[in-house]
This record gives C-alpha cells, structure tokens and sequence, in this order.
C-alpha cells in the first residue's frame, strides 16, 4: 500500500527553506495565545500534548510559499516529538480506562472463538509434507514437516516464538526450502519497518550457517543447485532496486550484483516458475512491467530478457514443457492470456490463448503439469477456470453461495492434478478443498472451526448496488444477524478502501461476529479504485478520476441510509492505509453523514508525501496519484488531500491508529492530520491517536496482541454507543 508525508511549495528551494526555518524556530512553543481545544471529557483537557491545545492555525501563505506549520513533526530524533507521540497515548489510555473491562471482555470473546492450538492442511511436495501449526499461549506459528506420510514423526522446521523472544515485533517474510529439503532460508523483520535479514538454517543440525545477509528485501529464491541464493536490496526509499547471488559460505560483501534498476518508478523482484526451470527477475512499475529469465541449473550464467519494458504495456510470465505463457494487458484492459516457445520468445511469436473481454477481467494463472488454471472476476466475483492441457478442454468450478471469495493455496506440486483453494463468504468460515481438476470433484480438508457453537443459519449476507453521482451502479457487500429491521435504527460498520487495483472481499471474520451479535450490520463498499469490477473499475479511481472514490463511498453511505438499514446517527466507517485517505477524505466532504471514523494509518498527508521523492513509495506511485510536480496533478490532489482541506467544522468522532515504525505511512501522517483538526475543528466529539510505539504499518504481530488492538477498537465503538456488555 502506501507511506507518505511532506509539505510543499510552488518554489522548491524557498519551500524547503522556509520548512527549515519553521522547525528548527519551534512554532508550538510560541502560539500560547491559541484556545484550546474542547473535548467532552474536559477533565482530561490537560492530558493533552501541548501542541494539540496550542496549535497555529496551519497553511498560512507566505508569498506563494505554502507553510506546513506541522512539519517539525517529522523529525523522530527530536524528544519533544517522542513526548508528543507519547502525551497523545497517555491522553488515550485515560480516556478509555473505564473500558479495560470491557475490552477484556472482548477480547476473552474473540478468543473463545479461535482455536488456538491447531494446524495447517499439510501441503505435499516431493517426499514431504509441509505445514504450519499454532500452541496455545504462543504468539507465533510453528514450522514443520513430515517424512513419507502423515503419520511419520514431526520435524520442527522454525518455531517463530522462539524466534521472536526478546523482540516487542517479529515477522517472517520468506520462508524457503532448497530444492533438496535440506537447508531453509528465511527472511526476519523485528522492527516493522519492512528491511529484513536472510538467515540459513542447516535442517540436519539444526544449526545455522554463517550466511547472513542484512538490511534486505523480504524475499530470497533458492537455485536448483542448492547452493545459489538470490535476494534483492533497498535504496534509501525502501525500493528494491539491485539484485545479488549469493553462493553458501561466502560473505555478504563478496556476492555479485546482478542487475541495477535505476529508474526510481521501477521495482523488481525475484521469483521461480512452477516448473522450477527458471528463475525470473521481474521489474515493474504500477504499469508497466519487464521479465528476465535465467536457467535454474545453471545459476552463475546471464539472465535474458523477454520482452523490454514497453510504456504502459504490463506482462506477467510462467513456464510450461517449451512454452512461456503470458498474461498481457497491451491492447487488452483486462488482461489476455497468451504463449510463445522459450526457444523465441519474441513479441511477435505470442499468440493468443484467451482473448480479451470487457466484461471479464484474467486475474492470474497457475501452471500445473497437465492443466492451466485462470483466476477470473466476472460481475464483482471471481471464479475459477481450469483447462485440460492435453484435450484443450475448459470447465468452471463452481461455488455454491451468491457473495463469496476464495484465494489460490500454495500448491507447491508442479506434477499434481490437485487444485487447492480456500473459499470463504460472510457467513461461511474458510474452508480449505482439495479440488481434482480431472474428475471434478472436490474434497473438504479442512474448515477452520469457530468454537462457542458459531451457526451460520442465523446470519444473512446479500449483495446489494447504490448508484454514484454518475449513475454508476456500485457493489455493497453486507452482512447481519437475521431478524434486523429496517428502520434506520441500526448501527452500521461499513469499511472501503479503493486503491491500487486491489479488491475488498467478502470474507469471514470470527471476530466480526462481536459486531454482528449487538445488533451492527457489517457493510463493504466495493468502490472505485479497487479491481471488484475489472480493469476499467480501478482505472476510474486513480490519478484525475480519485474523486470517484470518495464520492462512491459517499453514496454507498446515503444508500444505506435511504434504505433505512442504518442512519447517520449510527453509522461507523473505517479505512486503513489508502482507505485511511477514503476515511480523511470522506469526512472533510460529509463530515454529517457519519457518527464514528476508525482510521487505521491513514495516509491522509497525500500532497506533502507525493512532493517528496526521499520518502517510501513517492516515485513509484506517481502513475497511482500523480505527480503533484505538475500542476494540474498538484491542483487535483490538493482538492482531495485531507490534511490539506481540514476546515473550521464539525466532525466525526474519531480512532487514528499510527505505527512509529511504519514504512508505508509515516507515523507523522496521522500525527499531523490529528494535531490540525484539533486546532480548526468545531465540535465537542472525541479524536484520539494511538501510536504503536514498536510497530510498522500492519500493527501487533502476535495474534493476541491483535486481537486486543481489536478488542480494543470495538470497546471504543461500543463505548461511544452506550452498548455494554
């Protein structure tokens, strides 16, 4: 997703000048004069920072040099920023004290749910059988594997909570086994900021190799000879831009640099085929893409190229027998598939496979041995279709609910003729299906349980349209407990998001049900900007077409209220990330159509971040918001940036959640945009800031810390309704 944040002027030079100036002056020590802020809990008015009681009315002009009086926000090293981050968590402790019960209820109710020791359906490829499973009390997921069937003693592989000991933040990124079973590479966060370190495990000892590699990428690929690493560094932005191979046994500071991408809108990465033939090094920018190829048996010879990255024209590549097939979208929006011999590859050799259709968009595919599986959306739901490589012959598999998603399992078996796929809808708890791509049939292997006798009879999911402002009819997903009325007494969560192409899908949550239980009806706004609706849905809501975005939400929003399911008075929203810009964007707009905001690191300070090309992701999202260097981008970005059009109003009451350690939305973002609304809003409604204080941009990483962020957000909800236990 995204991390940004800056400030900005017509006149770089002077802007950056007068910025300097600004923070090192320290305005918030010099605006006594300011009124606080009013809160409704005015005994806790003094627990405010003092930045948040005293702030400058912001934006002011000097000359045509726009002023952001927040900016010495940014500056992490500084104590009295710390102190700031920390005033604002010690206001928020006090405020919701009162509620510690009540969260731990909560959060003892989302537990009671989950089963907490349990294990993955084991995934076999070669002579083993791969799996992870959780214990009680931990954390983290355990690794592990069996030899020759099920029934074979267990080998543990990593355990992540012994890992993870001594660190307030732990993720795995890649986890690979070498081809032979016999070494496993991972890559190790414990900071959240996204710059991992690759270690070796040796599975026979048990020990592990001096090979580390720091300050990478999260990913690493493995060559057939089981010796050969390859992994991708960062630059100062946080883009993976260099590739290096890596031979066991020798230092990090003798391994080869393979290739240098050094547009700043391109990334690359590293990945095999299915076949395991071929290593592909794939450079992309948010539309336009290039392949490289490289024999997997011979890792120390040149990659060669596909086909050269061609404006606009995206190409996404896998490997089958002595054919590449190819996904395109170059005269083709949502996307075509097609295949050309490895022997010549060119451009000219490609031919068609499945055509173009505007009314069905090829998501991905997956090559297995004697069949091509296509991942589709057609109407807002994907599906599956699955040739037989040998007759030619097609078929769909289908699925038995109206509103539903599934997602494509690792199926590390090249050779196998078994398709393994989660589905899951509102209601229906993920399942996991083994599904025989000859025979068509289909196998439950697992549905992950739901203790505390979860009955999905009494609960209704439906799929429903409003209608935009352009008659554009668009997809709400809802869910509630049977036995609601509709008359606009209903409180109503509804989340969004609407960016990069990716989709919102109806998936079951056990915690939701906390939700459901009390009456709130559970909506998605399948909004332009995301890819619910194919190619076209998400180019209409990026670059000059964002605002359909925010005015899509907006009409799902009065939708549900025409339609009595909900009314204003009890409408919830929450967005996270881009759908934190969707929240900040939406309240600046109709800050009377919502009662409540949980805005989960919001990237809400969109004109400053895109005019700074030092920050994360900056570069690369020009081709998704605009390059604000450029006037007419700057104008439109500028009319929907929320930090930039916060106004002397009333608005909701507001949850902000930050991450200090966040790569992707810089903890300032929503630092700055809570410090303006309270200077310029005009209500007595709550506005909190929460900043995890050793997390990045996906928060906790254990599973109970999640689940109390959750339990925590939902006691804060509830409390502002008056629901009690």
């Amino acid at each position: 997703m995204a991390y940004f944040s800056r400030l900005f002027s017509s006149a770089r030079t002077v802007a950056l000048l007068m910025l300097t100036i600004i923070a090192i002056s320290q305005p918030h020590q010099a605006l006594a004069q300011e009124a606080p802020v009013k809160h409704p809990a005015s005994n806790l008015t003094s627990l405010l920072p003092p930045v948040a009681k005293l702030v400058p009315h912001a934006d002011t002009l000097h000359g045509d040099v726009r002023v952001d009086n927040y900016y010495w926000l940014r500056d992490r090293a500084n104590p009295e920023v710390m102190a700031y981050l920390k005033a604002e968590n010690e206001y928020v402790d006090s405020f919701m004290a009162h509620t510690k019960e009540f969260q731990e209820h909560l959060y003892r109710e989302m537990l009671g749910r989950i089963k907490e020791t349990d294990l993955s359906v084991p995934a076999k490829l070669d002579d083993y059988y791969y799996y992870t499973r959780t214990e009680e009390g931990k954390q983290y997921r355990i690794h592990c594997r069996k030899k020759g069937n099920l029934e074979a003693d267990e080998e543990i592989l990593l355990d992540e909570n012994e890992l993870a000991e001594g660190h307030d933040y732990f993720s795995i990124g890649a986890f690979r086994t070498s081809p032979n079973h016999q070494m496993v590479a991972y890559s190790v966060d414990t900071a959240g900021s996204e710059i991992y370190t690759i270690y070796v495990k040796d599975l026979a000892t048990g020990e592990l190799r001096k090979d580390m590699i720091k300050d990478v990428d999260n990913n690493v690929v493995w060559a057939n000879d089981n010796m050969t690493l390859f992994y991708t560094t960062l630059d100062n932005t946080r883009r993976p831009y260099k590739l290096y191979m890596h031979r066991l046994g020798a230092r990090q500071e003798d391994d080869s640099m393979l290739f240098h991408e050094k547009d700043d809108k391109f990334w690359l990465g590293i990945s095999r085929t299915r076949s395991k033939r071929y290593l592909l090094l794939s450079l992309g920018s948010k539309t336009t893409s290039e392949y490289h190829y490289l024999d997997a048996d011979l890792p120390t010879t040149e990659f060669r190229l596909l086909h050269p990255r061609q404006h606009e024209m995206e190409y996404y590549i896998d490997h089958h027998g002595n054919d590449f097939y190819i996904m395109t979208n170059e005269n083709a929006k949502n996307f075509k598939l097609m295949k050309v011999p490895v022997e010549n590859p060119a451009k000219d050799n490609w031919r068609e496979l499945i055509p173009h259709r505007t009314h069905v968009k090829i998501e991905g595919f997956e090559l297995f041995r004697d069949n091509l599986v296509v991942h589709e959306r057609e109407n807002g739901l994907e599906q599956i279709q699955i040739m037989d490589l040998t007759s030619g012959e097609w078929h769909y598999v289908e699925f038995p609910e109206p509103v539903y998603t599934f997602w494509l399992n690792k199926n590390p078996d090249f050779n196998t003729n078994l398709l393994r796929f989660t589905y899951t809808s509102l209601v229906t708890p993920r399942s996991v299906y083994d599904y025989q791509m000859d025979t068509r049939g289909r196998e439950l292997k697992k549905q992950y349980e739901v203790l505390g006798g979860y009955d999905p009879s009494l609960y209704q999911s439906e799929r429903i349209f409003a209608t935009a402002s352009d008659s554009t009819k668009i997809p709400i997903s809802l869910v509630y407990k049977k036995g609601i009325n509709k008359d606009g007494m209903n409180p109503l969560f509804m989340s969004g998001y609407g960016a990069y192409g990716a989709s919102s899908e109806p998936y079951f949550s056990s915690n939701r049900l906390s939700l459901l239980d009390r009456g709130f009806v559970y909506a998605i706004a399948h909004i332009r900007g995301g890819g619910e609706m194919g190619r076209y849905w998400y180019d209409q809501g990026k670059l000059l077409h964002k605002m359909n975005t925010f005015t899509d939400f907006i009409a799902c929003a009065q939708f549900l209220i025409d339609e009595r399911y909900t009314s204003q008075e009890n409408l919830v929203i929450e967005g996270g990330s881009a759908g934190g810009l969707l929240m900040g964007a939406v309240i600046n707009m109709r800050p009377d159509l919502f009662r409540m905001v949980v805005a989960v690191v919001p990237f809400v300070d969109v004109l400053n971040t895109m005019l700074d090309p030092s920050i994360p992701l900056t570069v690369v999202e020009y081709e998704e918001w605009g390059n604000p260097e450029e006037k007419e981008s700057y104008d439109y970005i500028k009319s929907y940036s929320p930090y930039d059009n916060i106004e002397a109003k009333d608005y909701p009451t507001m949850l902000i959640r930050s991450g200090l350690n966040d790569a992707r939305v810089s903890y300032w973002e929503p630092t700055k945009w809570t410090a303006k609304l309270r200077s310029l809003k005009t209500d007595d409604h709550l506005l909190l800031l929460k900043t995890d204080m050793g997390a990045g941009h996906g928060g906790a990483s254990g599973r109970y810390d999640y689940l109390r962020d959750r339990a925590f957000d939902y006691a804060f909800i509830f409390d502002i309704f008056g629901i009690e236990k």
